[in-house]
């Protein structure tokens, strides 16, 4: 049985912990808060250029083609050369969240095949590190406070690589938040921009644009607007993957945090009735030990006196 002294250490050590799970509660609450203002502030352009690149793909000249549009042809579809960009966090103490991402990246990386992974976050950094997966060592970017520049200089990275025929398909592992407590860790693939074959495609594009078919006139050219429209469009697609990513992070942390509250709090409880206890037994052990010393030494004297 644990001594008072035990049971005491425990309890400041406990309270003591609380302290800082708190704060992470509160830090990661404020810059998820942040993290989401500010992709608002950025969503009507995102949504706005969207409108209009889909606009753009339904009156596309018939059997026109598009690097960034189209698959490449290959007698080998196993031979395809892909990257995949992983978004993790900087820390840990935030759940499942860096687990789901590195487990879903691992899933997909074909360890015999020319695959690239570029990874956002010092956790997955590590964690590839130790698992013996080349990783692009230029790559390094923060997961914390995800900016337009970043995303643009990652999207800028991409689209390189993809012009030079180095890679043929482009992919984004990241987390999307459904709400402010639940997430979904999804892989999106960003180049290309494959279209779907026939009506279909023309169709899905139908009803993004809200169902008009107006006259629509392209100029300069397709490939020109093209050019210009897509590579912002896949810069807002990852600043958006790397901002949902940043929130679910934090409220990933901030429900551990919570739990190791709840936890805490439970502890704490469980251990002042056991000290409680502990203190009451001593008490009565040393009532008794000197209800007994008093009764021997009126003995002793009783004796004496006879």
């Amino acid at each position: 049985m644990a001594s008072t002294r035990e049971i005491r250490d425990r309890i400041n050590s406990i309270k003591s912990t609380m302290k800082i799970t708190s704060a992470m509660y509160m830090i990661s609450s404020t810059k998820m808060n942040n993290a989401r203002k500010a992709l608002a502030s950025t969503e009507p352009y995102f949504f706005a250029l969207q409108a209009m690149f889909t606009r753009v793909i339904r009156h596309l000249p018939e059997g026109f083609h598009h690097p960034y549009l189209d698959k490449r042809e290959t007698d080998d579809p196993e031979g395809l050369r892909r990257a995949f960009i992983c978004v993790t966090a900087d820390k840990g103490l935030a759940g499942a969240y860096n687990h789901n991402v590195l487990k879903m990246a691992m899933e997909g990386i074909r360890p015999d095949a020319n695959d690239k992974l570029f990874v956002v976050g010092e956790v997955g950094r590590q964690y590839f590190h130790n698992h013996n997966v080349n990783v692009d060592g230029e790559f390094n970017y923060t997961a914390q406070k995800p900016t337009q520049a970043r995303a643009r200089q990652i999207a800028s990275t991409m689209l390189d690589l993809f012009t030079k025929n180095e890679i043929d398909e482009v992919y984004i592992i990241y987390t999307e938040m459904k709400n402010s407590m639940e997430s979904e860790t999804v892989v999106r693939q960003l180049l290309p921009l494959i279209r779907l074959h026939g009506d279909a495609f023309s169709q899905q594009i139908y009803q993004l644009s809200g169902g008009m078919r107006e006259t629509f006139k392209l100029e300069p050219n397709p490939t020109e607007l093209l050019n210009n429209i897509i590579p912002p469009w896949i810069t807002g697609y990852i600043y958006s993957a790397l901002v949902e990513s940043y929130c679910a992070e934090h409220s990933a942390r901030m429900q551990a945090m919570d739990a190791a509250n709840k936890n805490g709090t439970e502890l704490l409880s469980e251990l002042s009735i056991q000290f409680n206890r502990e203190r009451q037994a001593r008490i009565t052990q040393e009532i008794t030990e000197v209800a007994a010393g008093a009764k021997a030494r009126k003995l002793q004297q009783s004796r004496k006196e006879s």
